[in-house]
C-alpha cells in the first residue's frame, strides 16, 4: 500500500509541474516515514521534514501547525494527503504561507470538502496548476478500506474532492 494516492510517481509528478530551481530548500509537512524526503534529497534539495509522528530518525517530531522554523525559510513547502489530516486545512495553508520565501511554492495533493482555489486565496497563495485527482483518490481509499485500514484520510462525510495542486506565494506587492 502506498503512503498516499499515487505514491512516488505522484510525488515526482508535482516536483515537475512545480520547477523549482536545483537546490531549492524544501519542507515536507506531513513526511511520515520520509519517502518523500529522501526523494528530495536525491535529487539535490535541501529537504527537511516534520511530522506528529515521524517514522523514520530523518523526520522530524513536531505539529506542522506550528512548526518550530523561521518565516519565510523555505522555497517550498510540499504536503500529500496530511493537510486534511490535520484537523484543520485552513491552519495548515497559513503555516506554509508563514514557512515560505516570498514567491515561494506550495506542492499540494490532498482531500477537500470544498473548492480549493478560494481556500488557497484566502490564505495568501495564488493557484497555478490544478489536477482533479478523485479517481485515484477513491481508488486508494477504497484499497485501504479493503485492506483494513486507511493510513492517509480519515471516512469522509459530504462530497469530497482529491486535488493536485501547485500554489504560489503572493508577493508583497500581490504579484508571484
Amino acid at each position: 500500500m502506498k503512503s498516499h494516492p499515487g505514491g512516488i510517481e505522484h510525488t515526482r509528478r508535482l516536483l515537475e509541474l512545480a520547477e523549482l530551481p536545483a537546490g531549492a530548500s524544501v519542507l515536507d509537512m506531513g513526511a511520515g516515514a520520509g519517502e518523500t524526503l529522501a526523494l528530495l534529497r536525491s535529487l539535490g534539495f535541501a529537504a527537511e521534514g516534520i511530522d506528529l509522528a515521524p517514522r523514520s530518525a530523518e523526520v522530524e517530531k513536531g505539529d506542522f501547525l506550528c512548526a518550530p522554523f523561521p518565516d519565510g525559510g523555505f522555497d517550498a513547502v510540499i504536503s500529500q494527503c496530511a493537510f486534511f489530516v490535520s484537523g484543520d486545512q485552513r491552519a495548515a495553508l497559513r503555516e506554509a504561507n508563514r514557512l515560505l520565501k516570498s514567491g515561494g511554492r506550495l506542492l499540494l495533493s490532498d482531500l477537500f470538502f470544498e473548492a480549493p482555489e478560494p481556500l488557497l486565496r484566502s490564505a495568501g497563495f495564488s493557484l497555478l496548476h490544478a489536477e482533479d485527482m478523485t479517481p485515484l483518490w477513491r481508488e486508494y481509499f477504497f484499497e485501504a478500506l479493503w485492506r483494513d485500514g486507511a493510513p492517509c484520510c480519515a471516512v469522509p462525510k459530504g462530497k469530497s474532492s482529491y486535488w493536485l495542486l501547485i500554489a504560489g506565494k503572493e508577493k508583497q506587492d500581490g504579484h508571484l
